[in-house]
Order: structure tokens, then C-alpha cells, then sequence
């Protein structure tokens, strides 16, 4: 048993000191220079925090031991415990004080410190008083076990967000928005963030000078640079960071926090190349985007109907043999109305649907004998969104009409010979989301000016195969084996029978004059990047298909790697180059090694017999995911003390992000007497700048190694 009055003297002075450092933090903190290893102290303020919590709780416990005044012993382990928590408090107050020196700040932050500080002089109190009345003591120990739950409540908001404690039982289902109401920026980006990267970017939190929780931070950008640079990637600090390898230090969000899905990148990415809009409706992005593509995917794009429905009778009344009334789903108010049958059509009908003129949304008036109709009726339809009026005769003054109509978004004009008039007035048609003429006698420039017009609107105007020359699909080329000994067979094949297929065996592309002609399956017996066409009269040539077939080789005696590769893409070792299995087109599936802090550097020792003419190296290229060709292929021979260098070639290096592939690197070796090779492939040192990750380190990936004799 710990009982030496020395050593409880001196934690009891200790309290006096700490207690002076930390008002001196906490009333001028801020204008003191801390030096760095203070500001490593400061940074332990989390590790600190689990101490006092536990000793200052396990020692007022004590004092609700009954008869603990008798039991001399038990009663000083509990003070010396007290005492010990109470002196963590002092110390994990001063690191936390040190700490708020840097992106913190905020009512969060002030709410925190000073309740720390609080229950830190509570607990010292708590300690000199204790032998004051137990009534007095049990009240006071309650005080500081809310004091310590609220610091550590609000210390938790800092870290990890608003109602951390709460959350779970605080989550309220969220109502689909419809994508009428959605705002880019407050629905589509904010979620994103809220998530992923407000966490450390927010009031009381600002790392790096940026703050993410309100539209003025994001527009001012932090430390680094811009946050978003409308319509560039490359500026857009957003991007640079969150597209870094994950190991980097640049990384965002951080390794250990919770990452950005495959999604939530595309969304980001496409919401800068889009504009970065931060004050408009999603409604008004343009609609073929990427962008529009994947945020209209999270909302419903059907309005909540909050009109009263109307009445069985009414609807019943309505159907006939010329028309048909239902609800756009079962149990809405909406309804949709079809006329079909020319010859009973008659325009007077429409009249009918005064009734129901506030539940109408959808009307379908196609094919019908409209002209000379008045359709002013159809500005009493308030709630109308689509109008079907295609091959009905419709002039300008009736398109002047339906332009009146309050709530229009989707209007269908097809096979109307419409004249400029009526032109001019569907250009002032703004709200429209859809708008169809097909057959509508346009010219180009008049559908040039009117889509100008109507930015904000999608505009079909139908399809004229006279100006367009179709693309053949690719060809399927198909390999007996991806990696072979003596030959592996290769086949091409086309769903089209009749086109013709050229190819080639060196990389290169191939054309329809020049490129060998594809008659038969063939053997292929040495390591090859095997690419086709299809051509055909009429028809634009197909994309480029590829495979590589791998000619395995006799393997060496031994390989010995002299760098090492990354330990995440560290394969077999040494066995991965030389086992004669294939890696797949995924860096991860364990078949590769993969080089980013070191070149690539390794000796093959030959076995005995072993003549060599040439050695090919297998690769793999992917620039989304860093990995590049090697900016330097050195060869040596030698017999482990003399080398020789054969070959020092520089590969291409591409100037785009290209798909993922398999690339082969093949090099003849001298006629000479040589035991051993010696390969060093040099990595790109630092991305160039058309890359996302400008300036960071490049990979090498590699799998296998082939010497041919």
C-alpha cells in the first residue's frame, strides 16, 4: 500500500502548478509561441484524457462506500486515487489548452476548455474539502461526474462531429426530395462533405484553414489554395487530394478516417467539370452532364401531389371509348389523361375536364385533330406537367396557348411543321425540362438558336441517319492461354459476319490497307500485344480491341530481389516474377509488385545450360491508379562481380489517363558469356501535370520475367 506522505506532498503541490499553467493558457494562450515538441505534448491531449476520467470517477466513488470512515486503508487508496486523477486532469488540461493553438476554435471549443478547467478545479476542491460533511461531498461528487460526461460530450463534437453522443438515437428518417426542389450545392455536395470531410473543416475545427460547414469557407478556399476552381480539375484542391495515393500524407479524407465511395468521387468530379455551382437548382444543370446523370439518381423525380383528389364519380363519368382518365399510380390525386380514336375526337370535349382540371398532370392529345381547337382552356390546368400534342396540326397561336400553361415542364410537338413564329414563342418557354420535335422541318440553325435559347432545357430533335456513319462494335480477341510455352492459339471473332477484321503483333494500331487480315484462328509463339479492327463499307472502323499473350520461357536458377517492393503490393517476392502465373488487369489481386518508394532492382542467376537471346519484362499500366511505364529500363550482364550494361532504354510515357492494360517490354541480350542479369526499372519520380496527382510519386507494377533462348 502507497503511503508515503513525501509523495502525496508532492502531488498536491503539483495541483498548485498545474492549476497556474493552465490559467495561464486559458487567458493568454493565444498570444504565446509554443515551440514544437510543446505543441507534440498538446497533440497527446486524447491519449491523456482516458486517465483522469477513470482515477477522478474511481476515487469519488469511494465516498459513497458506506462506513468508508472507518476503514483507514480503503479510505487513503480511494484519496490517493482521487489525488492521482485529479493531477492526469491538470496535465491532460494544459495538453488540451496547447492543443486549441492550432485549427481549433468556436462555441464548441470554449465549452469544452472550460468545463475541463472546471472539473479540474472541482476536483481539486474535492480533494483539499474531503472531509467535509457527506451530504456536501455526495452532491459535489454528482456535479463532477455531469461536469466530466458533459466535457467529454462536447470534446467528441470537436472530434467527431454535433451530437456524436446522440446520433444514434437522434436520426430521423429523411424524406426523398424531389429533384424540382434539390439545390446542387445544400443536396447533392453537402451530404458528401457533412460526411467525409466537415468533421476537421468546421466551426471550432478549421484544419488548414479551411471550413466546409457553411458556403463562405468553401468560396474562400484554405491554406493550401481554392477548394474548388470551377471547371478545373487541377487547381481544384478538393480533387489534387482526395485523388492521392491513400498512403500519402496529402491524402484526403485521412487513411483512418472514413473514405470517399467510388460514387461520392464521381459526383465531386463531375459537380467541378460542371461548374461548381453553388447557388443553383439541380433542375437547372444541364441534363446530358455526368453530373445531373448521377445526382438526379438520389432524388424522385415525381412531385409530392398535394391537391385533393378528385371524385370516383367524376372519373367514371369521364371514361368512354375515346378517352381514358386514371391515377399516375394507384392512390395519387394525379391523374393522366389519354385521348385516342380520330374519328370521335372532338375538340369541345375537353370542356369535360374542367372538372378535374386541378388533378390533371399528364394529357395526352397525340395524333389528335387539333387545329383550329381553342386550347386556352388548358391555362385553367394548374398542376398540368406534360403535354402530348405530336402530329396535331397545331399553329402559332395555339402554341401560344399551351405556353400559358402554369406548370409545364414536359411538351411533346413532334411531326408539327412549325413556323418561326411558333418558334420564337417555345423559346421563351424557359421552365421547360423536355421538349420534343422530331420531324418538325427544322434546320440546323434553327435548332441552333432555339437550343441556345432553351439552355436549361432538353431538347430531342429526333434522329436523321442520312448524316450519321454508324460505329462497328469492337472485336472479341481471345487467347487459348495468357501466358504459354511453345504457342498458344488465338481467335477473333465479330457478331458481323461479313466485315473485315485486320490485326497486328507488335502494338501498333492496326488499319484496313496495311494491317494483316484476319482469315483463321492462329498460333502466336513468342510474347505478343496482339490489337484488331473491324472495317466495314458505310460503317466507322470499330475501337481498338487488345489482349497480350506471355511466353513463358525456361525459368532461372534463381531471382533475388535487391529493392523492395511496397509491403501491400508485395505479391509472392521474389517467386512473383518467375512462377509463370499471370497477374489479372487489378493491381490488388496479389499476382503483382508494386514499386513506389524504391526502382525496381533485381539479379536472375541463370541455371546451368542456360543460354538466353532475349528477355522480356511484363508490365502493368494504369495512370488513374499512379502506375506508369518505368522512365528507365537498364540491363546488365556479368557473373556477380563485372557487369556490363546492354541495355539502357527509355520507355514512352503517355500523355493521358489511358485504360488499364498489360504492356511487355522485350529486349534482345548479347551473344556473350554471362551468368547473371542484373534489371533496374526506374520509377516516375513525380506525376507530371496534366495528373490528377500532379507531383507524386509514380508506380511500377510487374509480374513476371521471361528469358527466351
Amino acid at each position: 500500500m502507497i503511503n508515503s506522505k513525501s509523495f502525496r506532498g508532492l502531488l498536491e503541490n503539483l495541483l498548485f502548478v498545474w492549476i497556474g499553467l493552465s490559467v495561464i493558457l486559458l487567458i493568454g494562450g493565444s498570444n504565446l509561441v509554443l515551440p514544437d515538441w510543446l505543441k507534440v505534448f498538446g497533440r497527446s491531449h486524447p491519449l491523456l484524457l482516458h486517465f483522469p476520467i477513470v482515477l477522478i470517477l474511481f476515487g469519488v466513488l469511494f465516498q459513497w462506500i458506506p462506513g468508508i470512515d472507518k476503514k483507514k486503508e480503503l479510505k487513503e487508496f480511494g484519496e490517493l486515487a482521487l489525488l492521482a486523477g485529479v493531477n492526469f486532469a491538470g496535465v491532460t488540461v494544459i495538453a488540451g489548452l496547447i492543443l486549441a493553438q492550432e485549427d481549433y476554435s468556436g462555441n464548441t471549443l470554449d465549452l469544452h476548455q472550460y468545463s475541463g478547467f472546471g472539473v479540474f478545479i472541482l476536483g481539486a476542491l474535492f480533494y483539499f474539502f474531503r472531509n467535509l460533511p457527506k451530504v456536501y461531498l455526495k452532491t459535489s461528487s454528482l456535479v463532477l461526474a455531469v461536469g466530466i460526461t458533459l466535457t467529454g460530450h462536447w470534446g467528441a463534437n470537436l472530434t467527431h462531429g454535433e451530437d456524436f453522443l446522440l446520433a444514434p438515437i437522434l436520426q430521423e428518417e429523411v424524406p426523398v426530395l424531389a429533384i424540382n426542389d434539390a439545390q446542387v450545392l445544400e443536396d447533392v455536395v453537402m451530404p458528401i462533405l457533412e460526411t467525409k470531410c466537415v468533421g476537421c473543416h468546421k466551426e471550432g475545427k478549421i484544419k488548414g484553414e479551411l471550413r466546409l460547414d457553411n458556403l463562405a469557407g468553401i468560396q474562400a478556399g484554405g491554406k493550401s489554395g481554392p477548394f474548388v476552381v470551377a471547371g478545373n480539375l487541377e487547381e481544384s484542391h478538393m480533387i489534387k487530394r482526395m485523388n492521392l495515393p491513400l498512403e500519402h500524407d496529402d491524402h484526403m479524407p485521412p487513411k483512418n478516417k472514413a473514405q470517399l465511395t467510388e460514387e461520392e468521387k464521381k459526383i465531386l468530379i463531375s459537380w467541378v467539370l460542371a461548374g461548381a455551382e453553388l447557388d443553383k437548382k439541380l433542375i437547372e444543370m444541364e441534363p446530358q452532364s455526368e453530373f445531373f446523370q448521377l445526382a438526379s439518381l438520389k432524388f424522385d423525380e415525381t412531385d409530392n401531389y398535394t391537391f385533393e383528389e378528385a371524385s370516383a364519380s367524376d372519373i367514371e363519368d369521364l371514361n368512354n371509348f375515346f378517352r381514358k382518365v386514371e391515377p399516375l399510380y394507384p392512390g395519387s390525386p394525379a391523374l393522366v389523361v389519354s385521348y385516342f380514336g380520330i374519328a370521335a375526337f372532338d375538340p369541345a370535349s375537353l370542356k369535360d375536364l374542367n372538372d378535374i382540371n386541378q388533378q390533371v398532370i399528364q394529357l395526352n392529345l397525340n395524333k389528335m385533330p387539333l387545329e383550329g381547337a381553342d386550347l386556352s382552356i388548358l391555362q385553367n390546368f394548374e398542376n398540368l406537367e406534360e403535354l402530348q400534342a405530336s402530329f396535331s396540326d397545331l399553329n402559332a397561336d395555339q402554341i401560344q396557348s399551351i405556353s400559358q400553361i402554369p406548370a409545364l415542364k414536359n411538351l411533346s410537338l413532334s411531326g408539327i411543321k412549325l413556323s418561326q413564329e411558333s418558334l420564337e414563342i417555345l423559346s421563351q418557354m424557359k421552365d421547360l425540362r423536355n421538349l420534343y420535335l422530331w420531324e418538325t422541318g427544322l434546320s440546323e440553325d434553327q435548332q441552333e438558336d432555339l437550343s441556345n435559347s432553351l439552355q436549361y432545357t432538353n431538347i430531342d430533335f429526333g434522329f436523321d441517319s442520312r448524316k450519321v456513319v454508324y460505329e462497328l462494335n469492337a472485336p472479341l480477341v481471345k487467347s487459348e492461354k495468357d501466358m504459354f510455352g511453345d504457342s498458344t492459339l488465338v481467335e477473333i471473332k465479330h457478331p458481323i459476319k461479313t466485315v473485315d477484321i485486320r490485326y497486328t503483333l507488335d502494338g501498333s494500331e492496326p488499319d484496313s490497307i496495311n494491317s494483316p487480315k484476319y482469315e483463321d484462328a492462329f498460333y502466336v509463339k513468342k510474347t505478343a500485344e496482339i490489337k484488331a479492327r473491324a472495317f466495314a463499307e458505310e460503317w466507322k472502323g470499330s475501337p481498338e480491341a487488345s489482349t497480350l499473350v506471355f511466353r513463358a520461357g525456361n525459368p532461372p536458377r534463381d531471382l533475388r530481389l535487391l529493392t523492395q517492393p511496397n509491403a501491400i503490393y508485395f505479391g509472392k517476392g521474389n517467386l512473383t516474377l518467375i512462377d509463370q502465373v499471370k497477374g489479372k488487369p487489378n493491381h490488388t489481386s496479389g499476382e503483382w509488385l508494386g514499386y513506389q518508394e524504391n526502382n525496381a532492382d533485381f539479379v536472375i542467376t541463370l541455371a546451368d545450360n542456360q543460354n538466353p537471346k532475349e528477355i522480356t519484362i511484363s508490365l502493368l499500366y494504369n495512370e488513374g491508379a499512379y502506375i506508369f511505364p518505368p522512365t528507365q529500363v537498364e540491363i546488365w550482364q556479368g557473373d556477380g562481380s563485372d557487369w556490363t550494361k546492354v541495355i539502357n532504354e527509355r520507355p514512352t510515357q503517355p500523355k493521358s489517363i489511358q485504360p488499364t492494360r498489360f504492356e511487355a517490354l522485350t529486349y534482345p541480350l548479347p551473344e556473350t558469356e554471362f551468368r547473371e542479369i542484373r534489371v533496374k526499372l526506374k520509377r516516375v519520380t513525380s506525376l507530371p501535370p496534366w495528373h490528377p496527382g500532379a507531383g507524386s510519386k509514380g508506380w511500377v507494377f510487374l509480374d513476371e520475367v521471361s528469358l527466351l533462348e
